[in-house]
């Protein structure tokens, strides 16, 4: 009896485990399996973004704020198209773009699922430029079109999952209630995105990403070399690349000029328009008469 029903729960926990959607992220082709829809991540993100937004000081700096809303408005028309011409037309309804820029000293970003941004006043000394300014904001585009954040709650509810089938497992076996209460000592803890810490395997995947979306948005991606070179300069803790979610600035610098040459061929660079004013010259033809005088 008890083989009955490890073999049954067994079944179940391969079910569980398997269930869900996969889907393809977009540029890298890399298949993801997930347990949340994109309208449940969107409607938490939203929430969330609201509630930031009541505390948040908007920055009082109109030309800075523009230049955001502007460089950010670029990238989103260029992710729309790219999605539209690629078919995923039906993800761009899972977006409603949103540009904020903060009174805020950090030098930082994120965006929310769904597209809804915000960038720190503290951000804006490091960037120096829009160029730069894009590669930032489309590194945090790339998270939310690559559906990182679902893909990690995704991850976790399978973890809760398994738990809780080992426990179950236990107890068919006639373990004692010590390895049952395993369940029950899952602390539910609330999905902050603003916080939210990627593995160095979505942030390398996001750094891609996010350099051929500010080259189709027209940035040229090569400043992305000496952006990320000054973060290095800004970044006083030294924490060893495998004890960080982040790659290391070195690492993140040679992954990104290895990615160069692909996020060239997406990059057009704004043509000038040279208006050249022909001169008109007149010629006047004069008509000389001779007098023939007889002699």
């Amino acid at each position: 009896m008890k083989q009955a029903k490890l073999i049954l729960l067994s079944f179940f926990a391969v079910v569980l485990v398997s269930c869900g959607t996969t889907k393809t992220v977009p540029i890298t082709g890399r298949q993801q399996s997930l347990m949340v829809s994109d309208g449940e991540v969107l409607s938490l993100s939203t929430q969330q973004y609201q509630e930031f937004m009541k505390s948040a000081k908007l920055s009082t700096n109109a030309t800075n704020t523009a230049m955001v809303q502007r460089v950010g408005q670029n990238l989103a028309t260029a992710v729309t198209n790219y999605l539209k011409n690629n078919g995923m037309a039906d993800d761009v309804q899972y977006y409603t773009w949103k540009f904020n820029l903060v009174q805020d000293n950090q030098v930082n970003a994120w965006c929310m699922p769904g597209g809804l941004i915000c960038v720190y006043e503290g951000l804006l000394p490091v960037t120096q430029n829009e160029a730069s300014l894009a590669i930032v904001l489309g590194h945090e585009i790339a998270h939310a079109v690559a559906r990182h954040s679902a893909e990690q709650m995704s991850t976790q509810m399978k973890q809760q999952y398994g738990i809780q089938i080992g426990s179950a497992v236990a107890g068919a076996l006639g373990m004692g209630t010590n390895t049952q209460s395993i369940v029950q000592a899952i602390v539910a803890q609330g999905f902050n995105f603003k916080n939210l810490k990627y593995s160095r395997n979505h942030e390398s995947e996001a750094d891609h990403m996010g350099l051929i979306f500010a080259a189709m948005a027209g940035y040229d991606p090569q400043v992305a070399v000496s952006f990320w070179q000054r973060m290095a300069a800004n970044n006083t803790s030294q924490t060893a690349e495998f004890l960080s979610d982040h790659p290391s600035d070195a690492t993140r610098i040679k992954q990104i000029q290895e990615w160069m040459p692909e996020a060239l061929k997406y990059y057009n660079p704004p043509k000038t328009t040279t208006t050249r004013t022909a001169a008109k010259t007149t010629k006047t033809t004069k008509t000389t008469k001779t007098t023939s005088k007889k002699k």
